[in-house]
């Protein structure tokens, strides 16, 4: 058969998602607790590779295998042998049809942005932190002009692998929150480093550095060159992939409930 997960991670201690030689990643480390509770080797597909230090609220993923166990039982079995900062949240039995990432009509984003004085602390590793007071209604206006189907070149990486940077950000929000930033990011796919570059583009519209009309001027250059630097991965969230109504895959865990 094959099985849905929903998995929440902290990203601080892994290179990332995609299992690599030599590197401590969340797919090794998901792989291997699957394998021990199934008693036999079990490789999974994710629904979106997120990078080191980036964190996922519920990253989805499936596997195929032949044992007939109990949804609930994959999720408890499965968290007895995975450490305190990775968790399945839910188990779905899927048709053999179901694949997490092809099957994916979306995927969200969020960033969680300190702005203080002081840097974080408690929550170390978990925001982003800027020193400087913020303007949300200038990053608000700059980021109106994102949403839609752009070549989003100027925001990729160099080592970005995507076949077209032409991309559908269906949504594209700044709210604050209390002491925190929020931003939050809805499209078909994204490009390696995107958000993070997005992001540290919008905070210099806050800041003042830029003026609102720049952000515009950046996507329509397709230039990477023009845009601002790439922002931490510490407050970068998966939030999680959608689907048609009818996989059935949830869309929430109790982790969403915990960001801001």
């Amino acid at each position: 058969m094959r099985v849905a997960l929903g998995i929440a991670y902290r990203g601080q201690a892994y290179t990332g998602w995609q299992s690599q030689p030599g590197g401590r990643t969340v797919q090794d480390v998901v792989e291997a607790a699957l394998s021990a509770f199934a008693a036999q080797p079990v490789r999974c597909l994710c629904a979106g590779r997120t990078d080191a230090g980036v964190h996922a609220l519920n990253q989805v993923v499936h596997f195929d295998t032949p044992l007939d166990r109990a949804e609930f039982s994959w999720v408890r079995g499965t968290n007895r042998f995975l450490p305190g900062d990775i968790a399945v949240q839910w188990c779905r039995f899927v048709p053999a049809s179901f694949h997490a990432r092809a099957n994916a009509v979306g995927r969200r984003y969020a960033y969680l942005l300190l702005d203080a004085p002081v840097r974080p602390a408690l929550e170390s590793g978990l925001v982003g932190w800027s020193l400087q007071r913020l303007d949300g209604d200038a990053m608000g206006e700059a980021a109106r002009a994102l949403v839609g189907e752009h070549d989003f070149s100027a925001f990729r990486s160099a080592e970005c692998q995507a076949l077209s940077a032409v991309k559908h950000l269906r949504q594209a929000t700044v709210e604050r929150r209390g002491a925190y930033w929020r931003f939050d990011f809805e499209a078909d796919a994204f490009l390696h480093h995107m958000i993070r570059n997005l992001v540290g583009s919008l905070v210099a519209v806050g800041s003042g550095k830029r003026p609102v009309a720049w952000l515009g001027e950046v996507l329509a250059s397709r230039e990477r060159r023009l845009a601002a630097a790439t922002f931490a991965a510490d407050g970068l969230y998966f939030v999680g992939p959608y689907y048609d109504p009818g996989h059935a895959i949830p869309e929430r865990t109790a982790a969403m409930d915990w960001l801001p």
